[in-house]
């Protein structure tokens, strides 16, 4: 007699098939093996937790769908997640209408005494077998060209100790955090850089939160995951960039957890940079926040005027170029909130006064600033967003990121979530993560709920348009 549920999977599949790649599908439903039906509840087993949140994530409501046509509108999903490496039995996580869980973290056993040269890096073509690691570090951001002020004094301070004694400081991890264009990644750099200096035998690597992510998802499509791991173990001073990124990420996060383990334990330099301090980071496993904070967490904040003036005077000496102090001034005094900003309006009037065979004068300066303050001055936050929002309904703004259900709260975070779309060039992953933590499939629904009430209510297109009239003020 044939197993309910694989009858039930063999249409699913049926449907699923027509709506993917032929790739995907091979990587993402044919490992998935049905186990139970009933009560209207499908259990299939997948091969790990990384494996379940892929499918969440990228095909949440093709599966919903599916069900719902071959069941019932009172379909359940359920399932069972095998853990790698672990003599436990699988755990077992349910899906009620497509809600997400919280998914149960167990470790991961990891072999003992492992040859290096039998773990393949994940940086280089897979199947060479060696661990030569490129630190992938930039040499333009050294600490040479790394202006110190007050606005950086105690973050540059602490990465020049970690990088004269790596893994021996107080300073581990160093959390370096701080809004965009202020020299996180430079500063994360300059360590390495230095490190690699005064320390040639360790194995220093950087690398973006983004990239990791792809490589753990390329390991577990290729059942190369403990070699990415243990790889990632090897490493002396390992630097990453941006781990807000790793928010709602639960199978990256599980995974980063233990290399950072593995690492601290063993005296390794940890490195990690951010646009927000640990305790401000969303969709993040408390334990894993919790190691952030063991070592020092240091802020990069707006450079003061004769910061940006040193800033602007080193870039024009590099560069060759004499420019005039009253000059420098005027392009510091307006541009204040973001170096790359700062150098980039020194780019632009070097590129104007060259393009065209002018003179570079205040004059000049005058005409190109004012046309990029007030390009700038028009590019709308998403916390400012929330704040305006909030403003015309009267609610804090911290409510945006709590649990309720409020239909208030709920439709006011929809509201922001679909402004915040339209008129910032944040990713939907970026705009979820900021607006109440979710992820990008909330931020799509919230935009088609929108969109859907400005054709059926008109109270409703009647607060959107004075909504919107605010923000544009």
């Amino acid at each position: 007699m044939v197993n309910r549920s694989v009858e039930i999977w063999e249409k699913c599949l049926q449907i699923i098939r027509d709506n993917v790649s032929k790739h995907s599908f091979r990587t993402w439903f044919e490992p998935i093996v049905p186990l139970d039906f009933k009560n209207n509840t499908l259990t299939i087993q997948v091969p790990s937790t990384f494996f379940y949140e892929f499918l969440e994530e990228q095909f949440l409501d093709l599966l919903k769908k599916t069900l719902h046509k071959v069941i019932g509108p009172d379909a359940k999903l359920e399932y069972h997640v095998l853990l790698e490496s672990s003599s436990d039995r699988p755990q077992t996580i349910k899906l009620p209408g497509g809600d997400r869980p919280n998914l149960i973290n167990k470790p991961i056993q990891m072999p003992m005494n492992l040859d290096p040269e039998a773990i393949v890096n994940p940086f280089i073509i897979p199947g060479i077998k060696k661990l030569n690691v490129d630190p992938h570090l930039n040499i333009d951001y050294n600490f040479d060209n790394f202006v110190e002020g007050e606005c950086n004094r105690l973050a540059r301070s602490a990465g020049y100790a970690v990088a004269q004694n790596p893994g021996g400081t107080a300073f581990n991890p160093l959390f370096i955090y701080g809004g965009s264009g202020l020299g996180k990644t430079h500063l994360a750099h300059a360590i390495g850089i230095e490190v690699k200096k005064l320390h040639t035998e360790k194995v220093v690597l950087y690398v973006d939160a983004n990239k990791f992510l792809t490589q753990y998802m390329e390991a577990t499509r290729n059942n190369n995951r403990n070699d990415f791991i243990h790889f990632y173990q090897m490493i002396d001073v390992l630097i990453v960039d941006d781990v807000q990124y790793f928010s709602k990420k639960e199978g990256t996060q599980e995974v980063f957890f233990h290399i950072f383990n593995h690492l601290h334990q063993h005296g390794k330099q940890l490195i990690l940079t951010s646009d927000k301090p640990p305790v401000e980071l969303n969709g993040m496993e408390q334990r894993l926040l919790s190691r952030f904070k063991w070592g020092l967490s240091a802020e990069l904040t707006e450079p003061d005027f004769d910061t940006r003036i040193r800033i602007l005077k080193k870039k024009t000496y590099k560069d060759g170029i004499q420019i005039k102090e009253e000059i420098l001034e005027y392009i510091a005094s307006h541009i204040t909130n973001n170096i790359r900003e700062l150098e980039g309006a020194l780019v632009s009037l070097l590129a104007q006064a060259t393009l065209n065979k002018k003179e570079i004068t205040i004059d000049l300066a005058k005409d190109m600033i004012d046309k990029l303050v007030k390009s700038t001055r028009r590019e709308i936050s998403i916390e400012y967003i929330q704040k305006v929002v909030c403003n015309y309904f009267q609610l804090p703004v911290e409510v945006l990121s709590s649990k309720t259900r409020k239909r208030e709260i709920v439709q006011a975070r929809q509201i922001a979530m679909y402004f915040a779309k339209n008129m910032t060039k944040a990713s939907l992953a970026s705009i979820g993560a900021t607006i109440g933590g979710k992820d990008h499939a909330t931020v799509l629904h919230a935009c088609k709920t929108v969109n859907n009430l400005l054709e059926t209510d008109k109270r409703f297109k009647e607060d959107l348009m004075e909504i919107e009239k605010r923000l544009k003020m």
